[in-house]
């Protein structure tokens, strides 16, 4: 039920057939990996998040947004395709980190109503085994903050919000307890004549601990075995499922379109204890005719 404005992030665990969690999908901004070795930081792309580096300039200079290069992070999830990727470096021949100092800009992106959600200035300032540390504000400088977010090794990413002058929040459930997540999410498209552009779509994400999928085009669904499974290709990457499991008709730039599932579009997740389970989506719609409601079906194999 992610509903017809997409405002919500639904965990879901196949063995068990059923939800985790649920949150909003504007509750949080970054996201900091969590394994005591972790240094990543993540933008919620599901708000359309990008950011900018104005360069290891004084926290307090005055900046505007004019000539800024913005990023968003991967969709595939690769941790070396992350928007603050080059926060940190390593010196030789001790692998000390090495601290850039950038002060990035920050694009908080949109509410589910299409509300413009701000932009902030951030520096981060420190990363241990245990924590994060950072320094925030409003875009003009004023409203300033430290704060040190807490790694909790039982998750991937632990969350952080601006809201309320900054928190950290504990939205994503134990890694071990989901197998996917329906959400929205920004990735890379493509003009006709090639331009690559960012959107925001909506579909489904892998589990990064030891969750991964194949998609498959030529067996039946009723067809597909565990010795087929088991012959498929599999991908870590995060949007293998992703959203291209559906068909947009109507005029798109005039919002009046219906979302039609692709006939033959087969999807396998092997989960991280090793189960295989075939998946095909059914309908984008419930039983009133709203959209936001992926309904899927699937079996383990």
């Amino acid at each position: 039920e992610l509903t017809n404005d997409y405002r919500f992030q639904v965990y879901y665990n196949l063995g068990t057939g059923s939800v985790v969690s649920t949150n909003l999908k504007k509750a949080w901004d970054l996201g900091f990996e969590c394994s005591p070795s972790g240094t990543r930081i993540i933008l919620n792309s599901s708000s359309f998040m990008v950011t900018a580096s104005a360069g290891p300039v004084d926290f307090n200079t005055p900046i505007d947004t004019v000539g800024f290069t913005w990023r968003f992070d991967a969709s595939s999830g690769n941790l070396d395709s992350t928007a603050f990727g080059d926060w940190i470096s390593y010196s030789e021949p001790d692998s000390a980190i090495i601290y850039s100092d950038n002060l990035y800009v920050i694009d908080r992106g949109y509410d589910e109503a299409g509300n413009l959600r701000g932009l902030r200035r951030i520096v981060f300032q420190e990363v241990t085994d245990t924590s994060f540390t950072f320094r925030y504000a409003d875009f003009d400088g004023s409203n300033e903050n430290i704060f040190t977010v807490i790694k909790d090794p039982s998750v991937n990413y632990v969350c952080f919000s601006f809201d309320n002058g900054g928190a950290q929040l504990n939205l994503e459930p134990a890694k071990e307890s989901w197998d996917l997540i329906f959400t929205q999410y920004t990735t890379l498209l493509y003009t006709n004549t090639g331009e690559p552009y960012p959107y925001l779509l909506t579909g489904v994400l892998n589990n990064p601990s030891g969750v991964v999928a194949a998609q498959d085009t030529i067996f039946d669904f009723s067809a597909i075995d565990l010795d087929i499974a088991t012959s498929l290709i599999y991908t870590s990457a995060l949007d293998e499922i992703g959203y291209d499991w559906k068909d947009v008709v109507g005029d798109v730039s005039s919002g009046i379109v219906t979302y039609v599932i692709k006939e033959g579009f087969n999807y396998v997740v092997r989960d991280a204890d090793g189960f295989y389970y075939k998946l095909r989506f059914i309908s984008f719609y419930n039983n009133d005719g709203d959209k936001g409601y992926p309904t899927f079906e699937y079996q383990r194999l």
